[in-house]
């Protein structure tokens, strides 16, 4: 069994601001996407204005902070939401879906490329290698706050979580799970990652990088959930299937029909 590095997930505490991991880091996964999505950009030659850039970076933060939250609401807790509608704005008490940030950051990029006339993949496609560096900063802040770890294990790089109180001080431990935390930020950070950009490098045809991230993720998350807890107020939908694995099921499937019609197109 493996130790937990138990990390305060709080860097900083001035009064009632908290300064945490987690939040540092998409900080940090947004300062890389603006530095480097403008070199992919060049790389393929595709020229926006200052302003226009900005805008782009700005649309896609609000599909994700929009569509993650509104994901979270309509996939996972919608009863509740519907009892509690204000309680969607709560945002700061946590409940983000992946999922619902992808579908928002998809529809806000399709805007924008409409109201700027750019080709949508050909925004698109630089961009998604770098989604990967940010899920890869995600996953380390979850790891960090000991949180979404995975099921019991009896394998011997099995982890006990902290269990922390109202106070932020931990209180007991978790039995040995799987750090299925670290298994995403390998494979849908750094292993997506490095596939993504070789295609990006390597690939002419635009939305082919698009959507092979799309498909890759799908099935990489799928993989994964089956060693990730399921939500408590969910657990299996569909025989063995998580709500994240009939998500992940529809993107895979999306994404090998996109591939075959997009690949078929001269």
């Amino acid at each position: 069994m493996l130790k937990f590095p138990v990390i305060d997930p709080t860097i900083l505490k001035i009064g009632t601001l908290e300064i945490r991991w987690y939040g540092l880091f998409y900080i940090v996964g947004f300062l890389i996407a603006y530095i480097f999505l403008r070199k992919n950009y060049a790389h393929k030659n595709i020229k926006l204005k200052k302003d226009e850039y900005e805008s782009l970076l700005f649309n896609l933060m609000l599909g994700v902070i929009i569509g993650g939250r509104l994901g979270y609401v309509i996939f996972y807790n919608l009863v509740f939401y519907l009892h509690h509608p204000l309680q969607i704005f709560v945002v700061w008490q946590g409940g983000m879906s992946f999922h619902g940030g992808a579908l928002g950051v998809i529809l806000f990029g399709y805007l924008f490329s409409r109201k700027y006339k750019y080709n949508f993949y050909q925004l698109a496609d630089p961009i998604m290698p770098l989604v990967s560096i940010g899920l890869f900063f995600g996953r380390i802040g979850n790891f960090i706050n000991a949180e979404l770890y995975g099921r019991i294990t009896d394998k011997p790089w099995g982890m006990k979580f902290p269990i922390y109180d109202h106070l932020g001080k931990i209180s007991d431990y978790t039995k040995p799970r799987h750090p299925s935390q670290l298994y995403e930020a390998f494979m849908e950070g750094i292993l997506l990652f490095l596939i993504t950009y070789f295609l990006f490098r390597k690939v002419k045809k635009p939305g082919v990088v698009f959507w092979s991230w799309i498909g890759l993720y799908g099935l990489f998350r799928f993989l994964i959930e089956f060693v990730r807890e399921p939500d408590a107020h969910f657990g299996y939908l569909i025989g063995f299937m998580t709500m994240g694995q009939i998500l992940c099921s529809i993107m895979a499937a999306g994404s090998i029909i996109a591939l075959i019609v997009l690949l078929k197109k001269k």
